[in-house]
């Protein structure tokens, strides 16, 4: 979608209505809505990156005619990371894990630990701050290739995927990206494992709507998500879906 041609009409609208306000035509409040509904609606396409407003990400893949689904998990390496790889172990499934470079450096061989057992790496950013959406182009280009260099010097990969921390996607991440080049991979099936504390819902929400090509949000940081995920496998090996890497459900380069 053309966030520049949409921005410029709205601006025009909100001008126009000004000027309607200033000869009595329409009511100020009517203009004063319009312009709070616009940056609501920001908010709530910036911070939902599956919609592809300001980018076009790796949400699902509905054009595949098997039942692969992607399992990821964010937020890590951390300790839980090594119970989860052996749950993957055991159900020998291949997952995929965005990763935030300062969580590389405290646990450098939990990050090769992932890479060796053949599984996905992608970037989270460097520090994952909780004020990502207020960055400018330059400091998010600065998250990004920060964690790209600890990937590289820890792991000797070069990522060439990215996920947004909390999925927030606006015109400054879209320039930082045009610039490193990465492509983005969202999610279609968020656990909000993250927030809700019940794991049988938590999986209900999982498995509710599931369908072949999904990518599905977990936390390797949350302790929970063992118990999960082992129940989601169960699930996955009991319905004929087959787990993959999301560099094999998108049929694209994990890395340079």
């Amino acid at each position: 979608m053309n966030y520049k041609l949409i921005n410029t009409i709205v601006v025009f609208l909100f001008f126009l209505g000004v000027l309607l306000v200033s000869f009595n035509i329409v009511s100020f409040l009517l203009v004063l809505g319009f312009a709070i509904g616009y940056v609501l609606f920001l908010l709530l396409v910036a911070t939902n990156v599956q919609w592809n407003f300001f980018v076009n990400a790796f949400n699902n893949n509905r054009f595949i005619s098997d039942k692969k689904i992607a399992i990821t998990f964010d937020d890590g390496p951390v300790e839980n990371t090594l119970r989860i790889l052996e749950v993957l172990d055991k159900y020998q499934v291949k997952a995929s894990f965005f990763c935030i470079g300062k969580n590389i450096e405290k646990n450098p061989d939990i990050f090769k630990k992932i890479l060796e057992k053949g599984h996905f790496v992608g970037n989270h950013t460097y520090s994952h701050t909780r004020k990502m959406g207020f960055l400018s182009s330059s400091k998010i280009l600065e998250e990004i290739r920060r964690c790209d260099d600890i990937a590289e010097k820890t792991g000797g990969v070069k990522l060439r995927t990215f996920r947004p921390p909390f999925g927030i996607i606006n015109p400054k991440t879209k320039r930082a990206l045009e610039i490193s080049g990465h492509k983005v991979i969202g999610w279609n099936v968020r656990s909000y494992d993250a927030i809700l504390s019940s794991k049988r819902y938590i999986l209900k929400r999982i498995l509710k709507k599931l369908q072949l090509g999904d990518v599905i949000l977990l936390h390797d940081n949350n302790p929970a998500s063992v118990e999960i995920l082992e129940q989601l496998l169960l699930f996955l090996q009991d319905n004929d879906y087959s787990p993959v890497r999301v560099d094999n459900l998108f049929q694209i380069d994990a890395y340079y």
